[in-house]
């Protein structure tokens, strides 16, 4: 039986500059189970992003009910908004935002500073989870030492150090060119089938979002299709079909 972990009801966000009224969403009905991984498509406007801040606690919808893993996060205090934040959701984003100087382990060990982890189980839990997205032997570089996708790795890292409910993706391959943005869906899809995570990815791009094994489209901030991917890209597979790249 499914459980879901999350479920808008007749969500809306209206930002108010002055007398005008500006709608982002309008009555955003919708469930996303345990274990899905699931892609939330839109263009510039079209009301993704600030959906993403919903489903992240960063935002609150100015009517309708929120429900994460069945807590109602639209009664939640600030604080209590900032613990769902941290031990709930692993955040992913298409710019990094890592510190620019600390080295790869400390920026994979700022979720657990904040969950007040001990320092020694902090670093050896960083140092894991490093070498499970691919990155033993790196977790001294600076993220200006890295390139692009092994800084997206470090976030994903970060974003998975504390065990979250669900990941967040916005955007994750944005910034980073072909082989590369398949090599993060690769990993992201790996520890999808591996660990159950429950995975959103808010993109623009119909090419991600095809790796994905559900699709919501939204308009207008208005949910226009929300379906099943019959077939899922596999990008663990495209990425064997590459050319080998020379040093």
């Amino acid at each position: 039986m499914a459980h879901p972990v999350i479920q808008l009801k007749n969500v809306t966000r209206v930002y108010s500059p002055g007398a005008n009224q500006v709608w982002a969403l309008r009555g955003i009905n919708l469930e996303i189970n345990r274990g899905e991984m699931v892609a939330i498509m839109g263009a510039s406007g079209s009301g993704k992003s600030t959906l993403m801040h919903i489903l992240g606690c960063l935002d609150r919808p100015s009517s309708g009910q929120y429900l994460f893993a069945n807590q109602d996060v639209t009664r939640m205090t600030p604080d209590q908004l900032a613990r769902v934040r941290n031990r709930e959701i692993g955040f992913i984003f298409q710019s990094f935002n890592l510190l620019s100087h600390t080295p790869a382990w400390e920026n994979v060990c700022l979720p657990m500073i904040y969950a007040g982890i001990p320092r020694p189980v902090m670093i050896q839990k960083a140092m894991a989870m490093l070498a499970r997205v691919g990155l033993k032997g790196r977790e001294e570089h600076l993220p200006n030492q890295l390139s692009g996708g092994q800084q997206q790795r470090v976030a994903i890292a970060r974003a998975l150090v504390n065990e979250p409910s669900i990941i967040l993706a916005d955007e994750p391959t944005g910034a980073l060119d072909t082989r590369t943005s398949i090599e993060i869906m690769a990993l992201l899809q790996q520890l999808h089938q591996e660990k159950g995570l429950t995975i959103v990815i808010v993109t623009h791009e119909p090419d991600i979002a095809a790796y994905c094994e559900r699709l919501v489209r939204i308009r207008d901030g208005q949910i226009i299709e929300d379906r099943p991917v019959p077939e899922p890209r596999l990008a663990a597979r495209e990425l064997a079909a590459l050319p080998v790249e020379e040093d």
